[in-house]
């Protein structure tokens, strides 16, 4: 069985931009929710300074990740106007398909720094969706 994969994506905002830019993550929040089923969560946070942005997802396969970045990759290049990404931490499997496009959307948005975790011991409680 395919294990979740958890990515956390952080950028630092450009100044100025933490309006538009709260806007546009909003909007983005609500297209990934309606076009994206199999997405576990989805959760974008600010720094109390206002200067940085953490983007963190819960995947249920590589799989589905990719579907995300293919899905809503054409809404990132806008968001690049009010960040500069800083890294994107994949914790879990990603297929050879998914490290690619990470790596494009890295590069895309900022400095293109791309780390992967990998599972050492532990488990995963989902809610079983068909009840």
């Amino acid at each position: 069985m395919p294990a979740p994969i958890v990515y956390v994506d952080t950028s630092e905002i450009r100044p100025g931009r933490l309006t538009e830019l709260q806007a546009a993550m909003a909007d983005l929040a609500a297209f990934v929710e309606s076009h994206e089923p199999r997405l576990i969560a989805y959760h974008v946070y600010f720094n109390e300074e206002g200067r940085r942005m953490t983007v963190l997802h819960i995947d249920p396969d590589s799989e589905a990740l990719a579907f995300h970045l293919q899905t809503a990759g054409p809404k990132f290049p806008p968001i690049g106007e009010f960040i500069d990404m800083l890294s994107i931490d994949v914790h879990g499997r990603p297929s050879d398909t998914l490290m690619e496009l990470l790596r494009h959307k890295a590069e895309l948005l900022g400095r293109g720094v791309v780390r992967v975790h990998r599972l050492h011991t532990g488990f995963t409680r989902l809610p079983d969706a068909t009840r």
